[in-house]
């Protein structure tokens, strides 16, 4: 049986400073393979103590029974701050529920029928483009990036990659990821508010040039909303959208902060599942084959088809298991807690992993397997409902979860639909800001005959 890759795991005890040093290169193979088993495990440092939880009832205590008692740690988000400001993805209490009202309904479901002719036609134009690349070597992950960072452009502000502010964002956000550390200093000691963060330069400059590109975007749709010529896309909707509670919109930089997010969450994490799903079908060829015939369905931009593509569904949940875009989440518990009969100390760091969670061998039948029929058995229904993760869960679930699971099986069937994939060297997972591979994901494509 071939298995699809993982990192290696690293010894249970090391120093805090080597294990600073694997940390800052992968968060995966920094951490011990006891945690594939484990229901909690604690990690303490002269500055917190860390816990890892594994057990489907305190992940969900975390984040679905009483998630404003652990909100997201702010120590591991300063990294993320000069990209990001204040967004939904970083904030908490009050200001994040704000939030939450005005973005959320962009995102309802009879909403996702409205952007689907941009996702749709960003599939399609990643299928055009691909056609230049047959019996090349190709470096998928680059081309799921593309891809992406175009369904977000199409569906936000109606624009495809190629326009030159697109364009613009989109180059520098590559420089943008080459120089943003994973581990800011924050993250390991607990620096009072008013001591400066310690930020690469070349990352705040290139944080600063993406955050430019947008604002000048969010102010030429508030333009276009003024004069009553704005598309209905979700950037309209968002900006129009009065929190019900208070009657306040988004400012400028509200939005700013909203829409850097939404490319951050939405290109990298879906190029991330697209390039690991395009891979797992070359590595089962018949799985692929499955796919291609389903995808002949593709023949017009309806809505409708999506129920049509079950299979590719249930590839591209089996490939959100196996590599979860975001390999752990941080929450802090505000209060005293006791946890599988620990005392955890307020101000603690409790970390949910779902890359564990989704390996977990005392909970999922062959964890490390590439099975997406488990979705119908009974032990895979149960763990979907207990230790699924891939988008978060409870109140703080991403508000694009539902987004994901349409642009994602469409653009994976329709390269399939037309294209046969081959693998090139394994790939190895590694874990920065997303589950990427160390030196890519490169595949042959050749033509398919219909």
């Amino acid at each position: 049986m071939i298995l699809p890759p993982k990192p290696s795991s690293r010894p249970d005890k090391v120093s805090l400073l080597r294990y600073a040093k694997l940390f800052r290169v992968d968060l995966l193979s920094a951490q011990p393979a006891r945690l594939y088993r484990a229901w909690m495990a604690e990690f303490r440092t002269p500055f917190f103590r860390s816990y890892l939880i594994n057990q489907p009832e305190l992940v969900s205590r975390v984040l679905k029974e009483r998630p404003d008692d652990f909100p997201k740690s702010t120590r591991v988000n300063e990294g993320l701050r000069p990209l990001l400001g204040n967004s939904v993805f970083v904030t908490n209490g009050e200001t994040w529920k704000r939030q939450r009202r005005i973005i959320d309904p962009a995102f309802e479901g009879g909403r996702l029928r409205v952007t689907f002719p941009a996702m749709w036609d960003a599939a399609e134009a990643a299928a055009a483009r691909l056609a230049n690349r047959l019996g090349h070597v190709i470096e998928i992950e680059e081309e799921c990036s593309h891809t992406a960072a175009d369904v977000i452009f199409r569906t936000l502000f109606s624009l495809p990659i190629e326009h030159h502010l697109a364009r613009d964002v989109f180059d520098e956000f590559k420089i943008y990821q080459r120089s943003q550390p994973i581990l800011n200093l924050a993250a390991l000691v607990p620096l009072p508010r008013w001591m400066p963060r310690l930020f690469r330069r070349d990352t705040k400059r290139s944080a600063a040039r993406i955050r430019a590109l947008i604002t000048q975007l969010t102010q030429e749709r508030a333009a276009e909303i003024a004069a009553g010529t704005a598309p209905e896309d979700l950037a309209t909707k968002i900006m129009t959208t009065a929190d019900p509670v208070t009657g306040e919109t988004f400012t400028t930089e509200e939005m700013v902060d909203q829409v850097a997010f939404f490319f951050l969450a939405g290109h990298e994490t879906s190029a991330s599942t697209l390039a690991w799903a395009l891979y797992l079908m070359a590595l089962y060829p018949d799985w692929q084959d499955k796919l291609a015939q389903e995808a002949q369905a593709l023949e017009t931009c309806d809505f409708g088809v999506m129920s049509k593509l079950r299979l590719s569904r249930d590839v591209f949940r089996e490939t959100l298991r196996l590599y979860p875009p975001l390999p752990m989440m941080v929450r802090e518990n505000t209060c005293p807690e006791e946890m599988r009969e620990r005392a955890v100390r307020k101000g603690s760091q409790l970390v949910i992993s779902p890359w564990h969670l989704h390996r977990h061998t005392r909970l999922w039948d062959n964890p490390d397997g590439y099975d997406p029929t488990r979705w119908h058995t009974e032990n895979g229904k149960q763990c979907q409902r207990d230790a699924f993760i891939p988008f978060s869960a409870g109140a703080r679930v991403c508000p694009g979860a539902g987004f994901a699971m349409i642009e994602g099986p469409l653009i994976l069937s329709r390269i399939l639909r037309d294209y046969r994939v081959v693998a090139g060297p394994e790939p190895v997972p590694v874990a920065h800001l997303t589950v990427r591979a160390k030196n890519g994901i490169r595949l042959t494509l050749t033509a398919r005959e219909r």
